[in-house]
């Protein structure tokens, strides 16, 4: 019996054929959709009437998209949830990561993984636990508020009502930023964790020799070898706050909360896809969201470029 062999490749010919499952995957669901929304964003279409459907307005859905005065207030909730809950991340996730480092050994993987927790959970499990914790009448957090006002001295901090969280518009954006922060702040800390441990510990030998305190190999040591990493870190914050979707869609029951306070520039697009059927203005809306990340994210490199090149 023989056995059937196939062709031997050639060495210049094997590293394409081995990578083209993932090129042929990319081109299908990647490439293709990405050219698709931006033919789509020239044109005027329903899907129900198939492609033949389609017809070519020029630019007139970019000028509508500009015109829009709830695009406008969806890309400023986006920004302020991105802001709210991004920069915190980063001033808890770089003193954690530094603290969990130098006082745990045996406990550390624990510990992380402790914190990593959220970021992995599921959103819509994440969104179930805090609509019952944000609950007016018998959510925890508000219990705590109101245990927190008995305290002599406290008081003050605390409304002399129960707060609603999801009903009042100024509540939902610091409620949305809040769970935000408590979902992504682990996934920092291990970024940076891991940069911490990239760094030599003779630095820190010489700083102690030299009488430097923790706070100032902290500040003169750990913060500028964690350049690199902060600004991995920031620029994931960026790209992520701009398109944040699941969070505030599940929370707000995908309509955006009292007075679109918690419609994001994604959720909008979503509703102008799906629920008024004009994918032409969703694609010209998602490619002006893309030219905001491209901005953001360039001015980030900026920021963090090195002074030595900055010319």
């Amino acid at each position: 019996m023989k056995l059937l062999r196939l062709p031997r490749l050639s060495p210049q010919l094997a590293p394409y054929v081995f990578i083209s499952p993932f090129l042929v995957l990319f081109a299908i669901f990647g490439l293709f959709p990405l050219l698709f929304s931006l033919y789509l964003a020239f044109q005027v279409w329903e899907p129900t009437n198939g492609l033949q459907g389609m017809e070519f307005v020029g630019l007139e859905n970019f000028v509508f998209a500009f015109e829009d005065e709830w695009f406008w207030k969806s890309l400023k909730n986006t920004g302020w949830l991105a802001l709210a809950s991004g920069v915190p991340q980063h001033l808890v996730a770089i003193p954690l990561a530094y603290f969990i480092h130098t006082s745990f050994k045996r406990l550390r993987n624990g510990v992380v993984g402790a914190y990593f927790l959220p970021y992995i959970t599921s959103t819509v499990a994440i969104a179930i636990m805090f609509s019952s914790l944000l609950s007016t009448d018998y959510g925890l957090i508000n219990v705590g508020l109101q245990a927190m006002g008995q305290v002599p001295g406290l008081g003050w901090l605390v409304p002399a009502q129960n707060i609603d969280w999801m009903g009042q518009p100024e509540n939902i954006k610091p409620a949305v930023a809040m769970i935000v922060f408590w979902r992504y702040v682990g996934f920092n800390v291990v970024l940076y964790l891991a940069a911490l441990q990239t760094i030599p510990k003779d630095l820190y030998e010489a700083a102690t020799m030299d009488g430097a305190g923790r706070f100032q190999q902290f500040w003169f040591i750990t913060l500028p070898s964690l350049r690199p990493m902060i600004y991995f870190g920031v620029t994931l914050s960026v790209i992520g706050g701009l398109q944040l979707f699941e969070e505030p869609f599940i929370l707000t029951g995908g309509r955006g909360g009292s007075d679109q306070a918690g419609m994001t520039s994604a959720m909008y697009l979503y509703g102008m896809a799906f629920d008024f059927n004009d994918f032409g203005a969703a694609s010209a809306m998602s490619w002006m969201l893309f030219v905001v990340v491209v901005v953001l994210t360039w001015l980030t490199n900026r920021a963090f470029r090195p002074r030595g090149n900055a010319a």
